[in-house]
């Protein structure tokens, strides 16, 4: 089977290769469109969704997309949805890995309630009206400080209580493991796994 998976991001794709083995895992591009889809619901599962079906329609073919970020308690679930544009001055143009940290960082100096989670929502869409939708979560405790130098995005500032350690401190297979696109992604697995057994 074919996928085509709604990003641009290498990151992402690194992640889901390797977790859906027999699958031939393509980017937009490979079908030649050049796919950018505009983000605008306030939820993940919105952006999900739509990201999805907007790809289908330009490739005509099963299509993976996600919708990911980090969601503080004490900060209302922000950044969220809006975690890639976090601080954004004009709320298009995304500021870098460190600057994004640093800012989410300062909001939270002096905050005892320190509760965040990763959220992932995907969404696979095989057909006009077939589609599939899995969001999975993984807990953790801001840090105050970066630790790590793996990962990439927030991964520093997020500590995994049960493992000790930021997710920028996990190895690449541990990170899969644990992580809430990872945990996703043994879903879509499961699910493509029962989609080709059927009869």
């Amino acid at each position: 089977m074919t996928i085509y998976i709604a990003t641009g991001n290498a990151h992402k794709l690194d992640e889901i290769r390797p977790a859906l083995p027999g699958v031939d895992v393509r980017l937009p591009s490979d079908a030649g469109v050049d796919f950018d889809y505009e983000e605008t619901a306030d939820d993940f599962i919105g952006n999900s969704v739509g990201k999805a079906l907007a790809l289908w329609h330009a490739v005509g073919a099963p299509v993976l997309a996600d919708d990911s970020g980090l969601c503080v308690d004490a900060l209302g679930g922000r950044p969220g949805v809006l975690s890639a544009r976090y601080g954004s001055p004009d709320g298009v143009t995304p500021l870098g890995a460190a600057e994004r940290n640093a800012r989410l960082l300062g909001e939270m100096r002096g905050r005892s309630d320190r509760s965040c989670r990763f959220v992932c929502c995907m969404t696979l869409v095989l057909s006009r009206d077939r589609f599939f939708v899995i969001q999975e979560a993984c807990e953790g405790v801001l840090l105050e400080e970066p630790r790590g130098s793996g990962g990439f995005g927030y991964d520093p500032l997020v500590l995994l209580p049960e493992l000790g350690r930021s997710v920028a401190e996990l190895s690449v297979e541990e990170k899969n493991r644990v992580s809430h696109r990872g945990r996703a992604l043994v879903r879509v697995s499961s699910l493509l796994g029962s989609l080709v057994a059927a009869p």
